[in-house]
């Protein structure tokens, strides 16, 4: 069943009227009529089975069939601050974090990151990066689509994350696995996590140090150096499987 976001003034008491592209992409790509079923979600975790009563060339109009209350975001909610990489390999990081779980991407710039935004370019690329978000959101299932900041420095990022209960930062020179084991199965329902990824080449010593002051963790995460477009999908990873296998996703 094809999924849509609405925003909540667009939900009635019977039925839900979709705006803007996906108008489009509901008339001329995916080429449905009325009497077929689409599943709408309220982007804060309530969900609407459908079926589509009506098209015109700005709405398409869905009687809704059935409500349920989201049950796939983890029960955590984990940040991702990721160093900009060159390239398009954001647009990946976004696409697979969101399909993990994430519950936003913050892009940080670090001292050795390459890829310098103006203010032009940078709203035009987070524009595209909230769009990919969204369609990560809608092909997995979720009921909330994760937003995706304007770049922050690593200092700021540092800061945004202050409160949070949990913060780590895998570093090729952190020593052994049981930190990381040890911080990831501390998470518990409820709790804001923190993941801070170096850009191509990594983090800078300084940089382990300031993050540290600020509460947050070295951890390895084995003996290969990973990409990094991997390192935080892998820590997304485990963490997404201790908590769905040892929480259930109502608690928190």
């Amino acid at each position: 069943m094809y999924h849509f976001f609405v925003e909540k003034d667009q939900i009635g008491q019977e039925e839900i009227t979709i705006r803007g592209s996906d108008v489009n992409h509901i008339r001329n790509v995916l080429r449905m009529k009325p009497g077929e079923r689409v599943f709408v979600s309220d982007g804060e975790k309530k969900g609407y089975e459908c079926r589509i009563t009506a098209l015109t060339g700005e709405t398409v109009t869905a009687r809704i069939l059935s409500e349920s209350e989201d049950t796939r975001e983890l029960p955590a909610h984990i940040h991702l601050f990721q160093g900009l990489p060159k390239g398009d390999k954001m647009e990946l990081i976004i696409q697979k974090a969101v399909e993990l779980g994430a519950c936003e991407v913050i892009p940080v710039s670090t001292r050795r990151t390459v890829v310098k935004l103006d203010k032009k370019k940078e709203e035009a690329r987070v524009a595209r990066w909230n769009t990919i978000a969204e369609s990560a959101a809608k092909q997995s299932g979720r009921g909330v689509i994760p937003r995706v900041w304007g770049v922050m420095t690593f200092e700021e990022a540092l800061v945004y994350g202050n409160d949070f209960q949990v913060k780590v930062i895998p570093f090729e020179r952190a020593a052994g696995m049981e930190t990381a084991k040890k911080e990831l199965e501390s998470i518990r329902p409820g709790m804001d996590v923190g993941i801070f990824i170096g850009p191509e080449g990594g983090f800078e010593d300084e940089e382990i140090a300031l993050a540290q002051s600020h509460g947050v963790t070295p951890i390895s995460l084995g003996k290969r150096v990973l990409r990094t477009e991997t390192a935080g999908l892998m820590v997304l990873s485990v963490a997404g499987y201790l908590l769905e296998s040892r929480w259930d996703d109502t608690e928190g």
